[in-house]
């Protein structure tokens, strides 16, 4: 029986040895033949005969074996050779994809993929390698090349004579001294038909015809109508709009049924906040009359559409200055002047007669040394330098140069400019793929 089990040892440690042998040898045999395959192919290239040394490569590259990654590096230079030639484009990109995938991937591969696309003008792809690069592995290289590359945008070639800011996904637009909305990058969809116009939320906007207020859908048809008569309106958000009847401001919700509460003047709501004024004193209040900030001040200082509250901070203005205050207490200031937070980024302060950059604690996060300047929106600050409007990135660098005579903020990937031929919509490559920044 003892004997019997030396015998079964001796055959198991013997079979083990064969194996290993075998793979030994078959390992060896794959390397060989991928070396044959690589040096059959360069005697091709030599003579620049690429489409006969391509299978060559493609064979030596398809083997999982010793020279697998000098095979893919011959045979994407293979490919380059014959790039114009229908096919190889793709081919390319698929091997490079392969490469991109592996767990081991470098930066490399994403590099190369990356200034591949930019050099063929495809740069909403060349940016999606970068990002898919800069969360593999985090190369400072990848960073750089996407910081100097994210911000490429393009232009609609659409104009209009005024639009607001963007809101959401929409923009107020005006062409021939009639009001409509466009989406964010400028496509008209409720016709210039209105003496005016509200933001567009929560499927309507509120307009004025002929002296007449009502809601309007997204196709024009009335979904309630005012029947106070109102001289003027603010813009609709947080299903709330100011509305000014017989010298009084009111709220009203989307069936534009006003409320009994009366302001001196009102703002548009942000996250369930407005600025108000009462008896001559400016506060903040909520959506169901409770003040955030109590109406005691000079002032509340509030953007182009009226909205003052955003990131839980709000610029008041008190003895000819502006402080912020985070939550319901001063957190910085005084300041010249200031423009309100956005959902994100930084706010626009001014000091000494220039603009810069604070966070909602105060702390100057960019210099103040810009002519004018609009708080963060999507990580780009619209600012003028030498008389024109561009943007900055949050690091203060400039993003897209000042060449604009007028700039609004960045919302939905994209920005209002206003050049010679009136106003037109840029936006931001890295959105056309709805990828977001």
């Amino acid at each position: 029986m003892k004997r019997s089990k030396q015998v079964l040892i001796c055959v198991a440690c013997f079979l083990l040895l064969f194996s290993s042998w075998i793979v030994v040898i078959n390992s060896k045999s794959t390397a060989e033949r991928q070396l044959e395959l690589m040096r059959q192919a360069a005697v091709l290239i030599n003579d620049g005969i690429y489409i006969r040394a391509v299978p060559l490569l493609e064979e030596a590259a398809g083997y999982n074996a010793r020279y697998t990654p000098a095979a893919e590096e011959e045979l994407k230079k293979a490919y380059l050779a014959l790039i114009d030639t229908r096919g190889f484009r793709r081919k390319y990109t698929d091997i490079l994809e392969r490469q991109m995938s592996r767990k081991d991937a470098h930066s490399g591969y994403f590099a190369e993929a990356a200034n591949f696309y930019l050099g063929i003008s495809r740069i909403p792809e060349a940016l999606a390698v970068l990002k898919r690069g800069i969360e593999a592995t985090g190369d400072e290289i990848l960073i750089s090349l996407y910081e100097s590359c994210r911000y490429a945008f393009s232009m609609n070639r659409t104009s209009y004579d005024q639009v607001s800011a963007i809101y959401g996904t929409t923009v107020q637009v005006q062409s021939d001294g009639l009001w409509g909305i466009a989406t964010s990058d400028g496509l008209l969809i409720i016709p210039c038909e209105y003496e005016r116009i509200s933001t567009y939320s929560v499927d309507r906007a509120i307009v004025m015809a002929n002296g007449e207020v009502y809601a309007i859908d997204k196709n024009c048809n009335r979904v309630a109508r005012l029947h106070e008569r109102a001289s003027d309106f603010g813009n609709f958000a947080d299903d709330r709009i100011p509305l000014l009847i017989g010298g009084t401001w009111y709220r009203a919700m989307g069936d534009l049924a006003p409320g009994t509460q009366a302001f001196e003047q009102i703002g548009m709501y942000s996250g369930g906040y407005a600025a108000a004024c009462v008896d001559g004193k400016w506060g903040v209040i909520n959506t169901t009359s409770g003040w955030l900030i109590p109406a005691e001040y000079d002032g509340i200082i509030m953007d182009e559409l009226g909205r003052c509250y955003a990131q839980g901070s709000v610029f008041v203005q008190s003895g000819g200055e502006v402080f912020l205050f985070t939550g319901n207490r001063q957190t910085g200031g005084p300041y010249e002047d200031a423009r309100p937070f956005s959902g994100e980024g930084y706010a626009a302060v001014k000091r000494n007669g220039l603009w810069g950059f604070i966070d909602t604690s105060g702390t100057i996060m960019i210099d103040f040394v810009f002519e004018d300047a609009l708080s963060f929106g999507q990580h780009l600050a619209a600012i003028k330098q030498d008389g024109f409007w561009g943007y900055i990135s949050l690091y203060g660098n400039i993003a897209i140069e000042p060449v604009f005579i007028e700039a609004k903020s960045f919302c939905n990937g994209s920005a209002p400019v206003l050049t010679e031929r009136g106003w037109l919509f840029i936006t931001l490559l890295e959105y056309m793929r709805r990828q977001g920044l």
